[in-house]
């Protein structure tokens, strides 16, 4: 009788199913320490729900728990395929699947829309082409969002309101044109922070400010309109300016435009997810097994903010 032999995964079967995890492992955890990042102006984060009636750090934790597994789809499916209209197909179907799961997690809030779509995108283009560069890795999904998706939903959403009225084109036109904020402000502003000796809280902060300096943020605009926009600009600015986070002027300007953000229930959410997609390039660049804690919550308990 013939031996039986056993059934294994090839090599390359285990290693794009190990990068596909630690990519999305990646990508998860920079939701979540986005979220408690602290204290981020009209967000969510340590100290409440900011700006939102119907979030909170436990929601948002739970919504990032809940779309990771979907990240992990989006890399496997992704892992040696072509980079055309099937896979971009295919990518949008697991989306719109981790947005249901986003939903039922926070019974119906809008924790992470955009994330899912932002950081959705730089898996896949990190898997498919096993690039760290986040330029490289930004083009990669810049392209793959660009493709036509026949099976979008025509429903009309806050980004399509948004863009009826101001022209801001928001999560989907950061993609199309290969992610600016992220590759040109967000990381250099990160990285700038840095080398200047700031902690990686303030250096995350000011990663942040300088993104809410420059976009135009859909969900600022959705709820306050150009108005809204202005005082997230100019408020930004001003923290950047007076020393931005670590510095005592910064931290009290800091203060002031996040109490001013919440009484005018101001949200600059867009701002938040391409800071995830920051945090999530770094962390892919530097090839870290992990995106490193912060200390805001460490700060928060200790009654320091």
């Amino acid at each position: 009788m013939a031996k039986l032999r056993p059934i294994t995964k090839s090599s390359q079967q285990l290693n794009a199913l190990a990068r596909s995890e630690w990519l999305a492992d990646l990508a998860w955890q920079s939701l979540v320490v986005e979220a408690e990042l602290t204290p981020k102006p009209g967000l969510v984060d340590g100290r409440g729900s900011g700006s939102h009636s119907d979030l909170s750090l436990h929601l948002m934790r739970r919504s990032a728990d809940a779309i990771a597994p979907y990240f992990t789809r989006m890399a496997l499916a992704s892992a040696d395929a072509q980079m055309d209209t099937s896979l971009r197909a295919m990518v949008a179907s697991i989306g719109r699947e981790a947005e249901a799961a986003m939903l039922r997690a926070t019974s119906g809030s809008n924790a992470h829309k955009g994330a899912i779509w932002v950081l959705g995108l730089l898996v896949c283009a990190a898997s498919l082409s096993q690039g760290s560069l986040p330029e490289f890795v930004a083009e990669s999904a810049g392209y793959l969002a660009r493709l036509p998706d026949r099976a979008r939903p025509q429903a009309v959403s806050h980004g399509d309101v948004v863009l009826e009225r101001y022209g801001a084109t928001g999560a989907r036109g950061e993609a199309y044109v290969n992610f600016p904020h992220v590759v040109k402000i967000g990381l250099p502003a990160l990285d700038a922070a840095r080398k200047s000796g700031r902690t990686e809280r303030d250096s995350r902060l000011a990663a942040l400010l300088a993104i809410m300096s420059h976009l135009d943020d859909t969900c600022v605009l959705y709820r306050g309109g150009r108005e809204a926009q202005r005082i997230v600009h100019e408020g930004a600015t001003r923290v950047i300016k007076v020393g931005g986070p670590g510095s005592a002027k910064g931290n009290a300007a800091l203060i002031v435009l996040g109490q001013e953000l919440v009484s005018l229930r101001i949200s600059p959410g867009g701002s938040a997810d391409l800071l995830a997609a920051t945090l999530f390039l770094d962390a892919l660049e530097r090839g870290l097994e992990r995106v490193e804690k912060d200390n805001s919550l460490v700060e928060e308990n200790d009654g320091e903010n």
